[in-house]
């Protein structure tokens, strides 16, 4: 109609379908991603079925299991003659950010409960030989993270640690603060340096039923290994989080090429070490 407004929808991140899975599964699965990680001022009504049918390259019917499925969740509301339209209270995850000192991180803690699942010898896994090497088993402390508010799960984390450290950590401990920081302020370690390695991997039997998210969501893995000051490995944790749970923000300040070290733009404290060659350089823990 000549002279119509038109109608500002929200627009889905685009998804390459794997036929091995159920189709009306992977766009409910893109579809929470994009609603649960969308910008503060995007629009909240959705394109019609058929609009969202024909950019997922999926049938109208599939389009409109993965709908019914998203509202069985409480994140759209569809509306006769109205539309389909995104909750409000469906907002985006607040975001857990990268921080440089162990008081840091023990405040970006604060609104997360603890729950110690279980601790005790287990070996040494084949892909931590190297840095165990002198060890035939380590001690594991897995642990769940919770919001405090809502009591949703977070992540989850296995710590393995050198027995004789781990033999001076209180359990009781780990409900209040982060393993870092036992480790130095009651195990009594001289941390020298920690280095992580962040990568998104999908959802594991274990992890889904620890998180309470569907079998292959997508996951944030973290692992981060713990140094003392002598450089020996005294602990690697490896942290889980929920995809929908965790966005990380890191800005790199461009340097002289021989400088050592990129200061953050965006962390307050603390630095990013500058790694030769192509390789990214190692982030601050997120926790521990």
């Amino acid at each position: 109609m000549p002279g119509a407004t038109a109608v500002t929808v929200f627009a889905p991140d685009p998804l390459e379908l794997n036929r091995k899975l159920p189709l009306w599964y992977q766009v409910t699965q893109s579809l929470r991603a994009s609603i649960l990680g969308r910008a503060p001022e995007a629009p909240l009504r959705l394109p019609t079925e058929e609009q969202l049918a024909g950019h997922y390259g999926v049938s109208v019917l599939t389009m409109r299991q993965a709908l019914k499925e998203l509202e069985r969740e409480g994140l759209i509301s569809r509306h006769r003659r109205r539309g389909t339209f995104i909750e409000p209270a469906a907002g985006p995850a607040a975001p857990v950010r990268l921080l440089g000192t162990l008081d840091a991180i023990v405040a970006q803690q604060s609104g997360e409960t603890t729950t110690l699942l279980d601790h005790g010898p287990v070996p040494v896994p084949a892909e931590l030989v190297g840095h165990f090497p002198d060890l035939a088993e380590v001690v594991r402390f897995r642990r769940l993270r919770r919001e405090r508010a809502s009591g949703e799960p977070v992540n989850w984390v296995e710590n393995l640690l050198r027995p004789e450290v781990a033999a001076r950590v209180a359990p009781a401990a780990l409900a209040r603060w982060p393993m870092t920081r036992v480790l130095r302020d009651v195990a009594g370690v001289a941390v020298g340096r920690i280095t992580n390695t962040v990568q998104a991997r999908l959802a594991d039997p274990e992890t889904a039923r620890l998180l309470a998210v569907p079998l292959l969501s997508p996951i944030l893995h973290i692992t981060g290994v713990v140094f003392d000051e002598c450089g020996r490995v005294v602990d690697v944790a490896r942290i889980h989080y929920r995809g929908d749970r965790f966005s990380f923000a890191v800005t790199v300040d461009a340097v002289p090429k021989d400088a050592v070290t990129v200061d953050s733009g965006t962390l307050d404290s603390g630095t990013l070490d500058a790694v030769p060659g192509d390789a990214p350089p190692e982030l601050p823990p997120a926790d521990g």
